[in-house]
């Protein structure tokens, strides 16, 4: 909280995200308002509801003090970011972006929220630095008195997960969080302009495709199925376990054409783990 503090120009929303604060650290069942105002020992939610709806405060400077916060205690050699998103199970259709999609917490198709979300991962332990709404096109982009009902800002336009995903990266490396990967599911493997653009700044990545994907090999001149790749890797090639978006992976390594370095592939079930699709020899 003194991090914190400075963003909250007035005593009460600073004292209410204090309380906000300790609810979400509690082991209160639900943090919703009501229960983290009980927490609090209020006998409403009001001060709650008014932080989160209509005190002014800046949430994305909050969230660069968190982010400069957990880099400090965790920074280390060998950190990762890690891309994932989650959904939020919802009743209504007026919180933003809820619609009825699919959503990891319950399985299946649910009336929900889906955040994408990008995490910090050393040694040293592990932390949320930052996070995007997707905000469906059809049902919320495209529907202005819907976007001004629930407060969404005009120039919030469309963006794939893979895209939020991206200008969270983007922005972490941007401001110096030491990482020299990234590493997410095959929602964002797949998504092409996303690797390049983690190439283009030199970042290594493990990302998740389909096994169908794709694969130059050669010096580019074949392309082949990633699983055909994986699966062409000689037995004896040299294998590190790791936990990477809480799986565990063996990361097969192998030398490029032109650079002495390792590249990594897994191949499991339908996806195959890889870090760069341009000149494999092997």
């Amino acid at each position: 909280m003194d991090r914190i503090a400075g963003r909250f120009s007035r005593v009460e929303p600073r004292r209410t995200a204090r309380a906000y604060l300790l609810g979400l650290l509690s082991r209160t069942e639900r943090k919703n308002c009501w229960q983290l105002a009980e927490q609090a020992g209020l006998a409403q939610p009001g001060p709650m509801q008014r932080l989160l709806h209509y005190a002014r405060w800046d949430a994305d400077a909050v969230r660069d003090d968190i982010r400069a916060y957990a880099v400090e205690h965790l920074g280390t050699e060998g950190a990762v970011l890690i891309v994932d998103e989650t959904g939020f199970v919802k009743k209504g259709r007026a919180s933003a972006g809820v619609q009825r999609q699919y959503t990891g917490t319950a399985g299946r198709i649910e009336n929900s929220q889906v955040g994408v979300f990008l995490a910090y991962a050393t040694s040293r332990g592990r932390a949320l630095i930052d996070r995007r709404l997707y905000l469906p096109e059809q049902s919320w982009c495209s529907d202005p008195e819907r976007r001004r009902v629930a407060g969404i800002p005009d120039e919030v336009r469309f963006a794939t997960k893979p895209r939020l995903a991206g200008e969270m990266i983007a922005a972490a490396l941007d401001t110096g969080v030491p990482a020299p990967w990234v590493t997410g599911d095959e929602a964002y493997g797949q998504d092409p302009r996303l690797r390049a653009a983690l190439e283009a700044r030199g970042t290594g990545y493990v990302l998740a495709v389909a096994c169908s994907t794709r694969v130059r090999i050669n010096s580019g001149r074949t392309a082949v199925r990633a699983d055909t790749v994986a699966g062409r890797l000689p037995a004896a090639v040299l294998t590190a376990p790791a936990v990477t978006a809480g799986r565990l992976l063996h990361w097969s390594h192998w030398r490029t054409r032109h650079q002495a370095t390792a590249r990594r592939s897994h191949y499991r079930r339908r996806s195959c783990w890889i870090d760069h699709e341009t000149a494999l020899e092997y």
